[in-house]
Formats: C-alpha cells, structure tokens, sequence
C-alpha cells in the first residue's frame, strides 16, 4: 500500500466501507455491525502514527493514549461523521428505536504498547452510544472486556464495529497487552442536547 493510496482512501474515504451489511446481537445489548475494511484500517493506523501525539487528554477521567480523527484529518472526521448517521446509524435505530442521532462526541484511534499504556481500568462512557473497532489484530492481549455482561471482544473481527448502550449497564476495560501494538477506535456518539 503507498502512501498514495492511504492519502486517498483517508481523505476521500474511498475504499472505507465493508459491504457487507446487518447486525449482529453478541452479548445483552452488544451488537457488532461490519464498519470498516482491513486496508482502510491499515490505513488509518498509518495516519494516526504519522501525525503521532498520541496522548493522555488531561481532563479524561480514564485517560488513554489517543490521537482524534478531527486531529488526523478534520475532512475524514467529518466523513465519517457522515457515514455513521446515515448507514450505521438506522441499523442502529432498529435495535434501539428511541436513540437519536446527534453527531458525535469524539471519535479517535487508541494505541496499546508494552512502552506507554498497556490496559484501560474498568470505567462506562458518557456518551449515548458507544463504540469500538479493532484496526489490527498482530497482538496478544488487550482484549476489551464487558464484566456484567460477560463478554470479551475476541471474535470481533477487524473493521467490525462493536456497539453497546453507554452509561449504566455496560462498564468495560481492557486487560493487559502481553504483546504486540494493538490499535483501537473508539467512538462516542453524542448525548441528545436534552441530556448533555
């Protein structure tokens, strides 16, 4: 893959979406939705590590070591902004009727590695949604772990998206990288204005 081609499909989004389509129910209230293709996954790992900072953010009462997709590329922010209203969303909607798309509260991409972070405390979101996709899978370890309802993320295949209610119900964490850099987005979908 050039340069060139990460270049395109990151700022065209082309060549971002799986084709295929449906969810799945895995766990209580956890469906996995197919999202994204390994190459753009490969491709947006490659993006992220280029323009690099990946950081804590100082306020984040559960810090972990990110770079936002508005910092990658506002223009890909913005596409996949787009993309996930209209066709995730709606798939969305008809597991849970009464959510309401409201943009998103952030969307960034999670690196996991021996020399920074290596797992995430057990903690829930505040957002109305949630979200993550594996961008990679050439690690041991780092599994995201839903306790209360005994899942972990291992046969969610890369570029598929894992969705869950945020708030109450679902607190996860992920467990120790053994291994390898693990790769993650996550996605927060915002909060109706009534509620934030």
């Amino acid at each position: 893959m050039s340069a060139l081609d990460d270049l395109t499909r990151v700022l065209a989004y082309e060549g971002a979406a799986d084709s295929a389509t449906g969810i799945t129910e895995v766990g209580p209230e956890l469906v996995v939705v197919p999202f994204w293709t390994r190459d753009m996954c490969a491709a947006v790992i490659r993006a992220a590590e280029a323009v690099g900072g990946f950081s804590p953010q100082p306020e984040d009462p559960v810090p972990g070591h990110e770079v936002s997709l508005a910092a990658i590329s506002p223009r890909l922010f913005e596409a996949v902004q787009n993309d996930l209203g209209s066709r995730i969303w709606p798939q969305l909607q008809e597991q849970w009727p009464l959510i309401d798309y409201c943009g998103l509260r952030d969307i960034f991409v999670i690196k996991y590695s021996l020399d920074a972070q290596t797992e995430l405390r057990i903690h829930h979101d505040v957002a109305q949604v949630s979200a993550s996709v594996k961008l990679n899978d050439d690690y041991v370890g780092a599994e995201l772990e839903f306790p209360r309802q005994n899942f972990v993320n291992t046969s969610v295949p890369v570029g598929s998206m894992l969705v869950w209610p945020s708030l109450v119900t679902h607190p996860h964490q992920t467990r120790p990288l053994e291994s390898g850099v693990k790769y993650g987005l996550t996605i927060w979908f915002e909060l109706p204005e009534q509620y934030s």
